[in-house]
Formats: C-alpha cells, structure tokens, sequence
C-alpha cells in the first residue's frame, strides 16, 4: 500500500465522525463543502484526501452518508476488532479502561498491566490487573494487537522493551518520553503538554 502521510489519516478519522453524526440525525447526503466546514479544512483537501482511496460521491450531488462511512470504517481499519493491553494502572490507565469510545471503535481492552505489587491482582471493572512481568507469556497466548502505554516515564523504556519481546506491534504511548522501537513497530504518541502549548499559542496569537 502507497504511504499515507499521518495528517491525511487524522482528516479520516474526523470525517468519518462526522458522518456517523449526519448518519443518526438521517441525514442522507453531504458535500464536500460540508466536510471541508466541519474538518476546519478546504473542500479541496477534503476531494484529495478521499482520492487517495478510490472514487466517491458524485458531481453536483455529494456523498452518501452511510455508504461513505462504510469505507472510511474499511481504510481506517475498524471493521474488525482489534485487543488492546493497558499497561500502567494509574488514573491515565484507569480512565482508558473505562473509555466506551474504544470498543465502539473495536478496539477491545482485554487486559491491564502494572509493575505494583499493591495493584497486582485487584480489580478494574471486569479485568483484573496483571503482573507487567507476564506480558510476554500472555501476549503469546493472547496475541494482543495493541499496547498503551500508561507508566512514568522512569520505567518506559523496560516496559517497552517487553512490549517489543512480546511481538506487539503497536503502541499508543502516554508516557512523557520518545520510545526507541524496531522499525517494524508502530508507535503515536499522545502528548498533552504539546496539544496544550498549541493551545496557548492560538490564545495568545488571537489576542494580539
């Protein structure tokens, strides 16, 4: 498959929620010029982002809704479900083990980590939290699709070290730390310091 820069990716994702809203009001078609408002992009962008991936909609008439939904589910990967392990049961861990959004999404918390004898073996919701130390073991057996990775940033590099051992090949990162991976592994780093400096920076423009 040709490469498909990150940003192109993003776009997907937030046109394909916008259509799944359009798609529960009812709504039976929409524009580009529609996408484009709602994607806080070009109408452009939104034709050249789709073009990457084949032919939709029609001149003069828009997209079909749901029929443009099904293929961003197909390109985005979401039309099979995908098992996710936390690993770090800390209050970023516990919060994505409670996010519904994930499973709407297909994207299925089967397990939690933690290197903390005091948390190994208690309950989260319906998972119990197992020994980081086992990670390999149980990734052989339950070949988990994604990693989170939700420790301080003091014990990231061990833990994805094990991640890598256990042939996990993508990991969601929350720690505040660039992970050194083989090439073969994904990682997206979720770093809230830098979208909130993007932030202070577009309050502090638009007051000038």
């Amino acid at each position: 498959m040709k490469r498909i820069a990150e940003s192109t990716v993003r776009r997907l994702s937030l046109y394909l929620g916008f259509l799944e809203s359009r798609d529960r009001d009812g709504t039976g078609t929409i524009s580009s010029d529609e996408l484009a408002h709602l994607g806080g992009t070009t109408s452009a962008q939104v034709r050249k982002d789709l073009s990457l991936f084949g032919s939709f909609g029609k001149r003069g008439l828009g997209y079909s809704v749901s029929e443009l939904s099904r293929h961003l589910r197909e390109i985005l990967g979401l039309e099979k479900e995908w098992k996710v392990c936390i690993i770090g049961a800390g209050r970023i861990g516990a919060a994505l083990a409670r996010y519904p959004g994930f499973a709407e999404r297909g994207f299925i918390v089967t397990a939690v980590y933690d290197r903390d004898p005091s948390k190994v073996g208690k309950k989260w919701e319906n998972l119990m939290i197992r020994d980081v130390a086992d990670l390999e073991r149980d990734a052989a057996k339950e070949h988990f699709d994604i990693a989170v990775l939700a420790t301080p940033a003091e014990s990231a590099p061990d833990t994805v070290r094990r991640i890598v051992s256990a042939g996990i090949k993508a990991i969601l990162n929350f720690a505040p730390v660039q992970l050194n991976v083989p090439a073969e592994v994904t990682v997206r780093a979720v770093n809230m310091a830098i979208e909130l400096e993007g932030l202070s920076f577009a309050l502090s423009n638009r007051e000038r």
